[in-house]
This record gives structure tokens, C-alpha cells and sequence, in this order.
């Protein structure tokens, strides 16, 4: 019925405001130690020098602007967004690295005051962890569908039903409905509750090659070495046409997620700490070729048990009004897999992070930044990092894994950097102002060898041309642009 309404608004209105706005951030970053132009690895030890370039373009056009006469209103958005800009990364600006990542229709005060539908991309989030660009409150940002939000001064409610099969299945697409919600409330100014969830059922649909699908009798560890295939025929070598069907299986996930914000009090200017805890979906199947057959694994039990949780707080602080200001984040990571008791991955992990940025009014519009961040990252099955360019020697025992279940001389990296330099800022003081225009020098330590984007070659083998290289402190220097238009 919603759909029906929202269709006859977009017949008979009249043409109403079109407008753009967007953002992007660019920047130039020799890198003299053969590095991709980033600091580190990832956005653990903040998004200062981290991150890449990027730009986002938002298009809305009213459709049916609010009149005096009626409280109904209609609004078109499109968000087309990337990761590449040109001469300034290895894609150099290609638009195959841009995608619509939102497409969506809001209508207000139909059928009911004071509520918003959004027929179309539903991503929806408490706020941001703006040191490190993450929001880990948020939930529908795979799902297309409809939502209904109902928002007074003191409450916000969401509810909200789609479809999430194309994000998490891509080509190999089977309907996955999701459901969720979320729920703010401001009891009193300078104060906000919040917290939600969803939850994502992909069925058994017999003959449905991309259903879910568990094949029986698999090894974990075959899995991992992607040895099935292999190891059932050495066990079964006249059998070859006997390889187990798959059977039909059910597959589920979900995501909870909790906010409190408070600020606008002494030296606070705003705190925002995120919860939230997620019991990711099955993986879809995997594929092995043996004595040039092709096979497919199907894995939705293998992979059915992999949960997230992620906690994180950014604290705002203004120390002295128009000269001093400080943000300070700190992030907890947890992944675990219970499937999976052998080997390292990414699924069995875990991470500690803390940022301290400040900010010093040296005039309204010139700054001097200060930044430094420390990390742990912990793998709870074995080795994963590589200390040394020689690690294969300082390995268990001094002998190899050539099979894939350890990887590296240790099961913890250490991530400190520092980041410092002058920040112009047109429209005046604010950490988050914008736009900024940066110079900027980082220095990073890392027990870990390299631990950055690079294409050094790490084979031991002697007849590599190349040579191995060992280093543990990596810098650079930036001068770049960030702004929302």
C-alpha cells in the first residue's frame, strides 16, 4: 500500500528542488620505502594516513516539497561513491571503483504524523567513531526493502523489513529477508539512549543451486588446506563418482547494537560509545580442482559460527575554549570462529586500540595537529604475523607450514604511530571542521616486518632476484585535502 502512495506522489507532484552535496578527501604521500602511500595496515590505529582517497556524490531532488497546507513531503536520494581518484592511487580514478551504494525514496506524514518511510537502500546507524571512519552501531547496511521511522523530540523508532541476498551472495543471489529495528530516546538535553538490532534467514529451497548447503563428511582441516576433494579420493580411489552430494541446509545471522551519547557539559563537548555484537552469515560455497575436475564445497557449517563483537568511544574535549581540543577513541575487536580450532585467520582474533588526537588553535584558520594511536592485535589460533624477513627460521620449531596452518614467527602484532603537522582550516576551530587542508609527517613501529601496503617479495627461495628486506619503522610525509560541499 506504502509503495502504491509513494507512486502516485512521484505522477502528480510538481517539480520541486534538485540538490547535490557529497564528499572526498585527496592527497599526494611519497613513499620513499617502497610502501602504497599508507601508514599502516588498516583503520585500528586511526584514519590518519591510513586511508586512501575517496569521493561520494549525494543527489536529492524534492519531489513534493512540505507545503503550508499539508505536512506530506516527498524526497529522492542517490549516493554514488569510490575509492579511487585520479594520479592519486593505483586505479587512477576509475569508475569501475565506483558503485550506487544508496538509492532510496523518503515520504513524510503519509498516513501518519511525525513518521518517515524510506522505500528503497535502508543502511541506518546510531553515529560515527570519527578518528578511526567506523560506525559500529549500524544495521539494514546490506538490506533494500522499507522502513518506517516515527521521530518526536525525545524519541526515535525504526522499524524496518528487506531483502540483504544480493550484498552477501553477489552472484550467486538467493533471497536472505532481514528484519530490525532501532530505538533512541533523550530523556533530557545533552542525553541519548539507543539500541537495535536484525535478524537474516536465508531458507532451504530444494533445487535451488544457490541455496544453503552443507556438504556432508568435511574436515575442517581438509577445508582449510583445500585438501577435500584430494584426501576423499585417496581414501576412496574407485569412488570417484560417489564424492558427496551437498545437503540442504538453513542458514541464519544477526546483529545487535547499543549507544549512549552525553556531552554539552564542562570540558565535554560529546562521548559516543557503540556496542554491538554479530553473529555473521554462513559463507557460501568454496571450489577445488583436482586432476583437472572442478568441485564444489559447500560450507554453510563450517562457517555458521564466526560472531563479531565490537566496542568503541570517542571522546570530545574542549581543554581550552578557541585554542585546545582533544578527541580520544579507543576500540575493542573481537572475532571469534567456533569451527575453526587450528588455524589462524581473520575469524579468530583479537584487537586493541587507542587514538589521542589534539588540535591547536594557533589562529582561527591555522592548526597544529597532534596524533598518536596504539594497537594490539592477538590471533587465538597460533601465528599469523611475520617478524622477521627470515621468520621461516624463527618459526615453531624452526620448521615450516608450507600447508597453510601457520603463517609468521608470532600470534601478536604491536602498531604504535605518530602523526603531526599543520592543518588549514577556513571555516575556523573544530577537530571534525571542514574543509581541511593537511601537511602532515607520520612515523609508525611495528614489530611486525613491513607492516604496510607494499609489494616487497617475501619468498626465502634462492633464486629470488629481488632480496628480502627488514624493517620495522616506516614513515611519510602527506599533504592532503578533506572536504563535504
Amino acid at each position: 500500500m506504502i509503495s502504491y502512495l509513494l507512486m502516485g506522489m512521484l505522477h502528480t507532484a510538481q517539480a520541486g528542488e534538485a540538490s547535490v552535496g557529497g564528499y572526498f578527501r585527496v592527497m599526494t604521500r611519497p613513499d620513499l620505502q617502497g610502501g602504497s602511500g599508507r601508514l599502516g595496515y588498516w583503520n585500528l590505529y586511526g584514519r590518519l594516513l591510513n586511508e586512501g582517497p575517496y569521493a561520494i556524490l549525494d543527489f536529492r531532488y524534492s519531489v513534493l516539497e512540505q507545503a503550508p497546507d499539508s505536512n506530506t513531503w516527498t524526497r529522492l536520494h542517490a549516493r554514488i561513491e569510490g575509492g579511487s581518484i585520479g594520479t592519486a592511487d593505483m586505479a587512477n580514478g576509475s569508475l569501475d571503483q565506483f558503485r550506487l551504494s544508496q538509492t532510496y525514496v523518503l515520504a513524510g506524514n503519509v498516513l501518519f504524523p511525525n513518521v518517515v518511510w524510506q522505500l528503497g537502500t535502508l543502511d541506518t546507524y546510531f553515529g560515527d567513531l570519527g578518528l578511526y571512519d567506523m560506525r559500529p552501531a549500524q544495521i539494514f547496511f546490506e538490506s533494500v526493502g522499507l522502513s518506517g521511522r516515527y521521530q518526536t523530540d525525545k524519541v526515535e523508532l525504526l522499524l524496518g523489513v528487506g531483502d540483504s541476498g544480493y550484498w552477501i551472495r553477489r552472484q550467486d543471489y538467493n533471497n536472505i529477508p532481514t528484519v530490525g529495528g532501532t530505538f533512541r530516546y533523550r530523556p533530557l538535553s545533552g542525553l541519548e539512549i539507543g539500541f537495535g538490532g536484525q535478524f537474516r534467514y536465508e531458507p532451504a529451497v530444494a533445487g535451488n543451486q544457490a541455496a544453503p548447503y552443507s556438504t556432508p563428511g568435511v574436515d575442517y582441516e581438509d577445508y582449510i588446506r583445500q585438501e577435500v576433494v584430494r584426501n576423499y579420493l585417496l581414501e576412496n580411489p574407485f569412488r570417484v563418482l560417489e564424492f558427496p552430494d551437498p545437503e540442504l541446509d538453513t542458514a541464519t545471522s544477526g546483529k545487535g547494537i547499543g549507544y549512549l551519547g552525553f556531552g554539552g557539559f564542562g570540558p565535554i563537548i560529546w562521548n559516543n560509545l557503540y556496542v554491538s555484537y554479530e553473529r555473521l552469515h554462513p559463507r557460501g560455497p568454496t571450489q577445488e580442482s583436482f586432476q583437472g575436475e572442478d568441485y564444489q564445497i559447500h560450507i554453510t557449517e563450517l562457517t555458521d559460527d564466526r560472531t563479531v563483537l565490537i566496542v568503541g568511544n570517542e571522546l570530545q574535549l574542549r581543554i581550552i575554549p578557541q585554542k585546545w581540543d582533544i578527541a580520544w577513541g579507543m576500540l575493542l575487536g573481537d572475532h571469534n570462529d567456533l569451527d575453526n580450532t587450528i588455524s589462524p585467520t581473520e575469524d579468530d582474533r583479537i584487537y586493541y586500540s587507542t587514538v589521542l588526537r589534539n588540535q591547536f588553535y594557533l589562529t582561527p584558520v591555522m592548526h597544529l595537529l597532534l596524533e598518536g594511536s596504539a594497537a594490539q592485535e592477538v590471533s587465538k589460533q597460533g601465528n599469523m604475523f611475520r617478524e622477521h624477513a627470515d621468520s621461516i627460521f624463527s618459526n615453531t620449531g624452526g620448521i615450516s607450514d608450507v600447508e597453510g596452518l601457520e603463517y609468521g614467527d608470532t600470534d601478536t602484532r604491536y602498531t604504535f604511530q605518530g602523526k603531526g603537522g599543520i592543518v588549514l582550516n577556513p571555516l575556523g576551530p573544530g577537530i571534525f571542521t571542514r574543509p581541511s587542508l593537511r601537511l602532515l609527517y607520520g612515523i609508525q613501529y611495528s614489530n611486525q616486518n613491513n607492516a604496510f601496503g607494499n609489494r616487497f617479495v617475501e619468498t626465502l627461495n634462492q633464486y629470488n632476484e629481488f632480496g628480502n628486506v627488514e624493517q620495522h619503522i616506516h614513515q611519510l610525509i602527506a599533504l592532503e585535502t578533506e572536504a563535504w560541499f
